[in-house]
């Protein structure tokens, strides 16, 4: 396997004023350190392109959308400071994407774990299939989902973010983060891309200017997450360090 099929893959291709970008990792497209910094670079890039209006965030395969921090790495961690520098990784991309001039459009084909299900908070739009079921099982590997609980609970709301929270090893079904507001609208498989395309194209056509305007509006309210998260990852990435962090890590990889 090559270095970049470890690390992950990340690809941006462009149509007319929307631009998709592809994520995936062998590992049920976990997110590595390294990965998550190229895809935060690549929203603050495309934060600053004249040329686009609209974000299509998707990721390879067809089972999982996003499995979440990546487990080896997460075993790896050997002081509070290695913890924190990983868990900032999800911090810095959220605050990327909150502060991104563009509309963020999330195609999400399958399940979505853990920071999977923070990613898709902090997109604008969601579109899903009836197989893309999520889970938040931070609690049951000794941590929690600090660092994404701000955008989960700004999109589902709190009474549901501590449903997901506590029930740890509970599937929530695609119906329920519709009804929940997690998703925005669910497609059958098969239509999934057209929908996608069709709603990014149409969403393009608008005036850039206005679409700016508006994500400003939408994320009203969330400028305290630039340190707010940070001082979430120092909490997981201490937490990560203790002994029943360790024990369910190795037993959740096995």
């Amino acid at each position: 396997m090559s270095a970049e099929k470890q690390d992950g893959s990340l690809q941006t291709t462009f149509h007319n004023a929307v631009a998709t970008v592809e994520f995936g990792h062998p590992a049920s497209n976990s997110f590595p350190r390294q990965l998550l910094d190229r895809l935060t670079s690549e929203i603050n890039a495309l934060s600053e392109n004249e040329t686009v209006s609209v974000i299509v965030l998707k990721s390879l395969g067809a089972k999982v959308f996003c499995s979440g921090a990546s487990f080896d790495e997460l075993l790896a961690v050997k002081n509070e400071k290695e913890g924190t520098h990983f868990f900032s990784g999800f911090a810095h991309l959220l605050n990327a994407m909150r502060n991104c001039s563009k509309i963020i459009v999330a195609r999400v084909q399958g399940k979505a774990v853990g920071g999977g299900v923070g990613i898709i908070s902090a997109c604008d739009y969601v579109l899903a299939t009836p197989e893309s079921a999520v889970k938040l099982s931070e609690l049951a590997i000794g941590i929690g989902p600090f660092v994404i609980e701000p955008a989960v609970s700004r999109k589902i709301g709190k009474a549901a973010m501590t449903e997901m929270t506590l029930a740890a090893h509970e599937w929530k079904s695609a119906t329920w983060a519709l009804e929940n507001k997690l998703f925005t609208e669910i497609h059958n498989a098969e239509d999934l891309n057209t929908a996608v395309v069709n709603f990014a194209q149409q969403l393009s056509s608008y005036n850039p200017d206005a679409l700016y305007e508006m994500k400003k509006i939408i994320w009203e309210g969330t400028e305290h997450w630039e340190s707010l998260l940070i001082e979430r990852a120092g909490i997981t990435g201490k937490l990560v360090l203790s002994d029943f962090s360790r024990k369910a890590l190795e037993q959740f990889k096995k």
